[in-house]
Formats: C-alpha cells, structure tokens, sequence
C-alpha cells in the first residue's frame, strides 16, 4: 500500500469512529508503529486531524479535560438525543423505580417519561428534577441526591454517594462524557466518576444512552467498564468497528435512527 493510500485510509476511520489508536492501525495496516505515528503527524500537519497521545481525533474531538456546562451541551446532537431518550423510554412502565444520571442525554429520557405515573425517580441531575417537578405525572415521586453541583449540573460527592448507597431501582438510565473500548465509560470529573460508581451500584439494569459522537473520546476517569452495561442504546451514525466492539462486549447493543 502506497503511503498516500495509507494515509487515506487513516482518515476515513478517524472520520468514521471519530477517534483511532496507534496501536489498532499498526494491526490492520501491517506497519510499524512509527511509520503510522509520521502518518498521523502528516495527516495533523495538513489540518485534517488532531494527534493525541497514542492516537489521533477527528478535528473537533472532545479532549478528556473538557467539561462543558449542561446549556453548552444541550444544543450538541439534539436530534440524536432525543431519539435515543424516547427510544429508551420503552424500558420505563407504571410504578417503577428508575435512576436517571446527570447529563443532556438522559434529560431527554427524562423528558420521554414524565407523563409515567406512578413512577419514583432517583436522580443526582439539578434539570432532571426540576422537569419532573414542574411536568411530571401525577404521584410521581423525585428522590434528588444533594451533593456539590459541577458545570454539567450533577451532584457529586460523599452527599450523593452516600445518599445512593441505600436505594435500589429497577433500571439505571446513565450518559458518559466518552466511550471507548479500552478505557470504557468516562468523565473528566473524579468526583462525579465516584458517584456514578453509586448510581451503578444500585441499579438492577443498567442502560447506557450515548451518540455516536462520544465514541472515541477518553476522559480522564473510567467509571464502568463496557461488558458492566446490559443495554447501550446509541444513533446509527457509530461506526461499523464500535457497533462490533460494543456489541461484543454489553448486553445487547440498540442502533436508534435519529430524524433532523
């Protein structure tokens, strides 16, 4: 394979998964590890990619310090999201008990079933209560957390922890900063990777909604590791490569189409 047909095909799958490793390319390619580090170092270079350490991102990838508040996120693959929440909210009946994590995301699958009555939810989201509050079901009940508020309005800490510790629910409806297949479900934030660590804990199921655009991204703590999500409902832009490592790895792997 001629350098620039090497070249080309790097960059089809950073545009496609939205990141690649270093590793995974020498793999397929069948070169060595600095023929593909000059590779990416050119592919930079000329402004089609971002390097990273041990990699390379789509230009615009999120980096895993980056944590932007909850109304910067809201906007970012509504459609996606939106699809993902009402499709998720077929798992949620009548008198359940549900968890509903921090995030834009599961704000949408909370949006999705606030008309479910009867239904109790545990939540550590600031917008997620106040929806429920505001529009939810008759005899619907909201158990929020307490803990510290961080920029993406979760409440973290030993507040929330240990508030967690002693409930159960039925399903546990979470987001995540990044997904990888090494690194698995991640946060820039240490405090918040903590609790929902809790959130997990106390869950009977767990369903990961997630776009197509976390894929890839790495953030600085794993809180669950792939093969601990029984459901991951995600958009049909993923990529051929993250459908096969997810589906080989949780429960059962759900592709939503998502309408603009």
């Amino acid at each position: 394979m001629l350098a620039s047909q090497r070249r080309t095909v790097i960059l089809d799958l950073v545009e496609g998964e939205g990141a690649v490793r270093v590793s995974d390319l020498v793999e397929r390619l069948g070169v060595s590890d600095m023929t593909i580090r000059r590779d990416i170092e050119r592919l930079a270079g000329d402004g089609l990619l971002e390097r990273v350490h041990g990699g390379a991102l789509a230009i615009g990838g999120t980096r895993s310090s980056e944590e932007p508040g909850f109304s910067a996120k809201s906007h970012l693959q509504l459609a996606q999201k939106q699809a993902l929440g009402q499709h998720a909210a077929r798992l949620v009946g009548p008198g359940m008990a549900v968890g509903i994590s921090a995030g834009t995301t599961t704000y949408e699958l909370a949006r999705a079933v606030k008309d479910v009555p009867q239904l109790t939810v545990v939540t550590n989201s600031v917008p997620v209560a106040q929806l429920l509050h505001e529009s939810g079901a008759p005899g619907q009940t909201v158990v929020l957390t307490g803990g510290i508020r961080t920029p993406s309005d979760a409440l973290v800490g030993p507040v929330a922890v240990s508030a967690l510790r002693s409930l159960h629910y039925d399903v546990l409806f979470l987001g995540a900063h990044g997904v990888d297949d090494r690194a698995g479900l991640t946060t820039p934030n240490l405090v918040e990777s903590e609790t929902n660590r809790a959130l997990i804990a106390s869950a009977r199921t767990v369903c990961v909604l997630a776009d197509a655009s976390k894929w890839g991204t790495v953030g600085l703590s794993t809180f669950a590791d792939l093969q601990d999500v029984d459901v991951f409902v995600t958009d049909a832009g993923l990529g051929e490569r993250a459908r096969t490592a997810l589906g080989d790895a949780v429960g059962s792997l759900e592709i939503v189409e998502a309408t603009s």
